[in-house]
């Protein structure tokens, strides 16, 4: 990688960077596991573990991203800092380039235009909400107490909102005095880990949080939770922890319906774009955005190649002249070829006006290798200068949006 920007917010961690060379995109992921996970991914782990952009579709993902319009609560602004940090640390590392610098400037623009318009109307779509809803849909149909595990942000705001609702709610935590000052604060009961795994209190859904690697509910205690409920079913258990906190095959073994980390992100993306419907004007600026910094790249693009025809076609004209001055037009005086070589010049740039059009609207709308493919047969050192261009322009940030998942 010659330019890096690690990012970190509070669901995600995400890797900004410029590739060396024509390395594939799937190697890329493939390393970036290993990097996270300290291990290489088993087939076909990565791709499902990490989403990947490139091109264009990357801008736009950062763009989103910085605005906050990416965001589990749609238009928060603490993203937009916590990308401002990324950005100084990969200055001070030294791993902050001409590309990165460019792309990461506008989306720190772009976010501070966006933020009128989203500021006070943040979304009210988020991660807990989502756990929330589906709790209070399971207790509207089997009502009694709710176990919230781990005390995490996620967890604190599950049981605000739950002990709000009159919901009796039981905090637990593997460390007991943390339970104990959430649970007084909203009028809870607390219980430690240990304690809530030998003898779990008789609850109709469990949502849990912890930031542990191992999973804090094994078969044994989902099958005494659901041998306890009260009205007879399995408890629900809401699970938000990354990795899982409960394991999905030990949950099915037990009987025990489970709701996860991706469910629950795949709803909040589902209501995420309705909520975008509500910030079109945000969306707008995005696009708008986007579309300014292809123009400019392709401006970039092809500039010096359109400069190079100009020189081509006077080139060409003035060399025909100079041939006729010496054979058919040999008595014509100097005042006289003088007007004769200027009126070749100009129809030299008109002539060249035409291809210069076409070519800077083939480097917007179809990019760098529609340009390559237009001078597939030029000379070589026409084809080398196009080369260079196309580097020093950006010349992936012009390539079609790309989002393969």
């Amino acid at each position: 990688m010659r330019e890096l920007v690690y990012i970190a917010t509070c669901n995600r961690v995400e890797f900004a960077f410029v590739s060396e060379g024509p390395t594939p995109m799937v190697e890329y992921r493939r390393r970036i596991f290993a990097a996270l996970t300290g291990r290489p991914p088993f087939s076909g782990e990565a791709e499902q573990a990490l989403r990947v952009w490139q091109g264009e579709g990357a801008a736009e993902h950062l763009f989103l991203l910085t605005a906050g319009l990416d965001s589990a609560r749609l238009g928060e602004s603490e993203v937009t800092g916590q990308v401002r940090e990324a950005i100084d640390t990969s200055r001070e590392l030294g791993l902050m380039g001409p590309r990165l610098e460019h792309v990461f400037g506008e989306a720190l623009r772009v976010a501070k235009r966006i933020r009128p318009i989203t500021e006070g109307r943040n979304g009210k779509v988020s991660l807990a909400d989502i756990a929330v809803r589906h709790v209070e849909e399971r207790l509207q149909r089997t009502p009694g107490s709710v176990a919230l595990i781990g005390v995490s942000p996620m967890t604190e705001q599950c049981a605000r909102t739950l002990a709000s609702a009159g919901v009796s709610v039981i905090v637990v935590n593997r460390t007991k005095e943390r339970a104990e000052t959430l649970a007084r604060e909203i009028g809870a009961q607390a219980r430690s880990l240990d304690e809530f795994r030998r003898a779990p209190d008789r609850v109709e859904a469990v949502v849990t949080a912890t930031g542990g690697r191992e999973p804090v509910l094994g078969r044994g205690e989902l099958e005494r939770l659901a041998a306890r409920t009260g009205s007879g079913e399995s408890p629900l258990v809401i699970d938000l922890g990354v990795p899982p906190n409960v394991d999905p095959d030990v949950a099915r073994t037990a009987d025990v319906p489970r709701i996860g980390m991706h469910e629950i992100s795949a709803e909040a993306a589902h209501d995420r774009d309705r909520l975008l419907l509500e910030f079109a004007d945000a969306r707008a600026i995005v696009d708008h955005a986007l579309t300014e910094m292809r123009r400019h790249a392709a401006e970039r693009l092809v500039g010096p190649m359109i400069a190079q025809l100009r020189l081509r076609y006077r080139h060409t004209a003035i060399e025909g002249v100079e041939r006729l001055f010496e054979r058919e037009l040999a008595g014509v005086g100097e005042a006289e070829r003088e007007v004769i070589r200027r009126w070749a010049e100009t129809l030299a740039r008109r002539f060249a006006h035409v291809p210069s059009l076409g070519l800077r609207d083939l480097a917007f709308e179809a990019g760098p290798t529609a340009v390559a493919t237009f001078f597939g047969n030029a000379e070589p050192e026409l084809a080398r200068e196009l080369r260079e261009a196309a580097e020093r322009a950006g010349m992936d940030m012009l390539e079609p949006s790309s989002d393969d998942s």
